[in-house]
């Protein structure tokens, strides 16, 4: 028995027999223990993102860019009254119109991409 640190056999005890049985030294018994299975997709949908709303975007240099004034109008790639892009951390997902909702601006879906987490195979 360790004098030093008494708890350290009650460690030793509760070691599965298969481990403890060989001899393993507690670090790599600690690595060999079997961990409990986890579920991927529930902590998938759990992971914070940022969901956006594109209304269009525009080329432009940089001169431009310094030239903007209060009052300046850039002109926008996209076409008005088209449903605007729905992107999630900058990944496109689906198209929708804005709507207001009490006091601020809202998205109405229109059309989402299959976004099913369960179908994520989880590893053994």
């Amino acid at each position: 028995m360790s004098q030093d640190n008494p708890g350290f056999d009650t460690l030793l005890d509760d070691l599965p027999p298969h481990l403890a049985d060989e001899g393993l030294p507690l670090a790599e018994a600690a690595v060999a223990a079997p961990r409990p299975r986890r579920d991927f997709a529930q902590m998938l949908r759990k992971i914070p993102v940022t969901l956006t709303l594109e209304v269009g975007s525009a080329d432009i240099t940089l001169d431009q860019v310094m030239a903007l004034q209060h009052d300046s109008v850039v002109e926008l790639d996209a076409v008005a009254g088209t449903p605007l892009v729905i992107k999630v951390n900058g990944t496109p997902i689906g198209r929708a119109e804005v709507v207001v909702a009490g006091e601020n601006y809202g998205l109405r879906v229109i059309e989402l991409a299959d976004l099913d987490l369960l179908s994520i195979d989880t590893p053994n």
